[in-house]
């Protein structure tokens, strides 16, 4: 059966999608992307897992520490700050004044689409992500039409 896990990652990116902008926001979230690194992105990636991990459906898988927490907040408020107010700063007035907040909250969503896009391509998260295939009935989905071939 041909993988699924890029099917659900699409699915999981779906649920943070950005709300629509305007020029001035195309521009300041093609900045804020285009000013972030790897690290940068990994940062909110670890920021966003801290974040989750507090919620009661989740926390007893996780232990995050208050310095974990803390130090989640500090690297991407430094993030947040130097991008808005340093890398982009004429882009996000712009936005800002044409747009409003939306603009820089849609351009955040975007960055984190585009970190949580690395993550996903990590081999070791495919790998586990992959494992979801082998609860899938193949029968059912070709009664679908949902053949998806070979794996």
């Amino acid at each position: 059966m041909k993988s699924l896990v890029p099917v659900f990652a699409v699915l999981l990116l779906a649920c943070a999608s950005p709300s629509s902008a305007g020029v001035f926001g195309d521009d300041l979230t093609r900045c804020v992307v285009e000013s972030t690194t790897k690290e940068d992105r990994a940062a909110l990636v670890r920021w966003i897992f801290v974040a989750m991990a507090q919620h009661p459906m989740v926390s007893s898988m996780s232990t995050v520490k208050a310095a974990d927490k803390d130090q989640a907040n500090k690297q991407v408020g430094a993030l947040f700050m130097r991008v808005i107010t340093e890398a982009c700063a004429e882009k996000t007035k712009s936005a800002m004044k044409a747009e409003g907040p939306a603009a820089i909250t849609a351009a955040f969503q975007v960055l984190g689409q585009v970190a949580a896009r690395e993550l996903f391509a990590d081999p070791n998260v495919i790998a586990v992500m992959s494992g979801l295939e082998k609860y899938f009935d193949a029968e059912k989905l070709k009664a679908l039409g949902a053949d998806l071939g070979a794996h």
